[in-house]
């Protein structure tokens, strides 16, 4: 072993030990392990920063991008709307939203899949009195299998990818990891549908910000325009189209004011007063394509400048008393009133006739940099820790075409992933779909940071020859197993390993020396690659191990110990069809 290599694998070898550790965030461990590479001369001063102009970081900042306008659009709650009334108990659920989640998971981040469907899977548990606990791990697992994919499904087949290309000179295409993916996501699905089982019976999701509200339904006022869908159907068809959103009262003529029967057909210009939750509402203004009363009185704002704001009017607000046409909101403070709760008492006038009292909960729209001055002078006590849907959001077909056409280039290779989903990116931006405000908000700056960083500290290991080392060292282990136990191994320490270092780093570390243990062993890198990837990818046996992992835990109200009653049998059937599937897709055989 030389110096450099000896500086290599110390620098490896701390920076997994802080990783274990936990005690500072991953991207500060990254980027203390690039600056000691640095001081140690392993990592030249010029290739330093490359890693930051990879084309990996690029692909995983503009697939966050892209993943979010598609989720905001709306268009998965629009394609799984028909099934949901069929959806009567976790024994149908588990299987659709599992589906669902793994379908789209191919096409978008993994984790903003799940994120996207978790409001659909506490809707249906609300409605038929189950907990949320049987469906948001099943859901987890399966953004983990559908992310196996595609190339953009999950960061470790980005990085593989790259590192294919500098291995062997050609980088995995779009669907090159569909066949075995495809295989393994199917298994795993089959499994999570009668696996779901296995979870532990009553567990109920731990309280969150949103319990320590005890806000009654909103109350907002929109207009039925001509061109909505739902001019001359029924109320009852109405009230269909959102759970748990009312119809308190039909204002017709201006001041006709009709009882809402189930029967009674609604016409074009109709004032609406409704009552449920703002995403619910939004819900149901989106597919009814109902103008909000706020929406109405001002001039749309840009959604670079619009903000949605939940707020409390205080006691001494010179609101109280005074209706919100007699303080003239818009005009004189920049605000619309999109909706009011009132704790104890129906609302049953048209908001610009309402008397605020001290305690009402308003939804406010207003200009982002007028908000906090308008506020301050209303005395409006802002509520923090819940993301407001209602006014805010912006459905369209859009997102969802740009991502057609982005993934139609890269399948047919046409363009490069990185300039197909930069520009997918680009697009969306600049046509509104998603604000630069929300893009920023979006990226995942801690794991791009990750990225870039290890990025040249991975390189080090290979340009010291340090992989080789690795690979001799465990070619002796393996020189009596065939191929398949040697791919195996791969992959089960992948596997292994993820939980600790973080999927990317597990690829940025493992890829090389599996690289190289094939060329030692005479056999095809491909399969080694793919194994290293599949494993990387698939960490079903902790909380920790991938941010959907994290992200369920709390709403789920799950322990550390019930991810491996479920994801233990999922990890080894992963490792029985993922094996075989690979050596059969890409051949052990050296070409």
């Amino acid at each position: 072993m030389t110096l450099d290599q000896a500086i290599a694998f110390g620098i490896v070898g701390v920076t997994i030990a802080l990783f274990v550790w936990g005690r500072l965030p991953y991207d500060l461990v990254a980027l203390l392990a690039l600056l000691a590479g640095m001081v140690t001369g392993v990592i030249p001063a010029e290739r330093a920063f490359a890693g930051f102009a990879d084309d990996i970081v690029i692909i995983v900042g503009s697939a966050l991008l892209v993943s979010t306008a598609v989720a905001k659009s709306g268009v998965v709650e629009t394609v799984m709307r028909p099934l949901l009334p069929r959806l009567r108990g976790p024994a149908t659920q588990v299987p659709v939203l599992a589906g669902a989640v793994l379908v789209l998971s191919a096409f978008v981040k993994n984790i903003g899949a799940l994120a996207l469907l978790m409001p659909v899977a506490f809707q249906l548990a609300r409605r038929t009195g189950h907990s949320p606990s049987a469906l948001l791990m099943p859901m987890a697992f399966a953004s983990l299998l559908g992310g196996l994919m595609t190339l953009i499904g999950t960061s470790p087949n980005i990085i593989v990818s790259r590192m294919r290309a500098e291995i062997l000179g050609q980088p995995f295409e779009m669907f090159d990891f569909l066949p075995v993916g495809g295989v393994v996501a199917v298994a795993g699905l089959a499994f999570l549908a009668f696996g779901w089982r296995l979870l532990p019976r009553g567990r109920r999701p731990a309280p969150g910000m949103e319990a320590a509200f005890t806000i009654e339904d909103y109350t907002t006022e929109a207009t039925l325009p001509p061109e909505s869908p739902l001019v001359g159907r029924s109320v009852a068809e109405l009230e269909a189209l959102a759970n748990g959103v009312r119809l308190s009262c039909v204002i017709r003529e201006r001041f006709r004011r009709l009882a809402p029967t189930p029967t009674l057909a609604l016409r074009a210009g109709d004032v609406l007063l409704l009552k449920g939750e703002p995403e619910e509402l939004e819900r149901l203004q989106a597919r009814a394509e109902l103008v909000l009363a706020g929406e109405r009185q001002a001039a749309k704002q840009e959604a670079e400048e619009a903000g949605v704001v939940e707020g409390v009017v205080n006691e001494g607000s010179p609101l109280v008393g005074s209706t919100p046409a007699e303080m003239d909101l818009h005009r004189r403070h920049g605000l619309a009133l999109l909706a009011v709760s009132r704790s104890g008492h129906r609302v049953s006038r048209r908001l610009a006739a309402l008397r605020f009292r001290a305690g009402d909960v308003v939804i406010v729209k207003g200009e982002r940099e007028r908000l906090p001055e308008a506020l301050g002078e209303l005395r409006i006590l802002p509520l923090s820790g819940r993301d407001i849907a209602l006014g805010s959001r912006r459905r369209s077909l859009v997102p969802a075409a740009v991502l057609g056409v982005a993934m139609a280039l890269v399948g047919f290779d046409l363009v490069p992933v990185a300039v197909a989903f930069f520009g997918a990116a680009v697009v969306l931006l600049a046509l509104r779909a998603l604000a630069m405000r929300e893009a920023y908000e979006t990226m995942e700056w801690s794991v791009l940071v990750l990225l870039g960083a290890l990025i040249p500290v991975s390189e080090a290991i290979r340009t010291t020859g340090g992989t080789d080392l690795i690979a001799g060292w465990l070619a002796v282990v393996v020189q009596h197993l065939p191929g398949m136990g040697a791919l195996a191994l791969m992959m089960a320490v992948a596997m292994a390993v993820t939980p600790f270092l973080n999927n990317a780093a597990t690829v940025l570390m493992m890829a090389p020396i599996a690289a190289s243990l094939a060329q030692r062993l005479g056999l095809s890198p491909d399969p080694f690659l793919m194994a290293v990837a599949i494993g990387a990818a698939c960490d079903f046996l902790t909380p920790i191990g991938h941010q959907c992992n994290t992200l369920v835990m709390g709403p789920g109200g799950y322990r550390f110990g019930d991810y491996a009653r479920l994801g233990l049998p999922l990890t080894l059937i992963v490792l029985a069809v993922g094996v075989p599937m690979v050596a059969l897709v890409w051949p052990l055989a050296a070409p």
